[in-house]
């Protein structure tokens, strides 16, 4: 079953980026000139998305104007010759078909699913957060859809990471069943080192079919009020089968401060117009760091 739909949760607060995200949404926090957002977006368009659900909240006005069209600014460019950046802010207006529902409340991510119901109906789909990067080869939601499309069966992108992480992710565990891929038993949210079941952290891609909506709605709320998706998974695994499958790339979690540091600085180095000098800069700094 060819997936065409994808939702893209994009309504938290963003408080740890605070002051930057008081007049902006921290999906819209640049990597070099692209906001965060438009990453995630093209990664579902090559993973061949046809319908792209945002879910936005107070506040994120602005990432509603990114994907739209923005005629005074291309008169402008056009004026100008700037035929590169016309092009560019052209491409973005034409992505995909976008469409933006508001979680009117922040009650947790499994909310937030839960408001494209209606729009996704009795279709499995694709989520993707908007403040997680994932570069790859061949995109990580194309990973998961191609699992999906063996087995049809909801499954939850992951990675490894250390020990010392795991407090800060869902973590999951189960039975090795193929490459890469195992048949999931727990679920745990944000466990300490002691409690986590293994070291595999959800990825921030999933591909998930319409039971999801019953379990969320069965899902009971936990702090803050806040319906969290892992627990909705565990009760889905109730009634069906739900599978990890571990991710081949490199994920960026741009909702920290230094991974958002990192991730800078990692594609400030592949972008050929200015990489040397900008590894030059480094080495500088790295020299003058060490210096005693």
């Amino acid at each position: 079953m060819k997936i065409k739909k994808a939702v893209i949760p994009a309504a938290g607060h963003g408080t740890r980026f605070l002051p930057a995200t008081k007049a902006q949404p921290k999906e819209m926090l640049p990597i070099i000139d692209t906001p965060t957002i438009q990453y995630v977006v093209e990664e579902a368009v090559e993973s061949g998305i046809e319908d792209i659900i945002i879910i936005t909240g107070r506040g994120k006005r602005a990432i509603e104007n990114h994907f739209d069209r923005n005629f005074a600014l291309e008169a402008l460019l056009e004026n100008r010759k700037s035929s590169h950046a016309l092009m560019e802010i052209r491409r973005t207006a034409d992505f995909a078909n976008i469409h933006f529902i508001r979680q009117k409340e922040m009650k947790g991510l499994g909310d937030a699913i839960y408001c494209a119901r209606h729009h996704v109906g009795d279709e499995p789909f694709a989520v993707l957060l908007g403040d997680t990067i994932v570069d790859s080869i061949e995109p990580a939601a194309q990973q998961l859809m191609e699992v999906f499309s063996v087995g049809t069966k909801a499954v939850v992108g992951v990675e490894e990471v250390s020990r010392e992480k795991v407090s800060r992710y869902g973590i999951v565990n189960g039975q090795l069943v193929g490459r890469n891929l195992r048949e999931l038993e727990v679920l745990v949210e944000k466990p300490t080192a002691k409690e986590a079941p293994s070291n595999l952290a959800i990825a921030g891609r999933y591909v998930l079919t319409p039971g999801i909506f019953a379990a969320i709605e069965k899902t009971p709320p936990r702090k803050n009020d806040e319906i969290q998706l892992t627990d909705a998974l565990m009760v889905l695994k109730e009634t069906e089968e739900v599978y990890s499958f571990t991710i081949e790339g490199k994920r960026y979690d741009i909702g920290n401060k230094l991974d958002y540091l990192k991730t800078q600085v990692e594609y400030g180095l592949k972008r050929k117009e200015f990489s040397e000098p900008f590894l030059r800069f480094l080495e500088e700094m790295i020299a003058k760091h060490d210096t005693p």
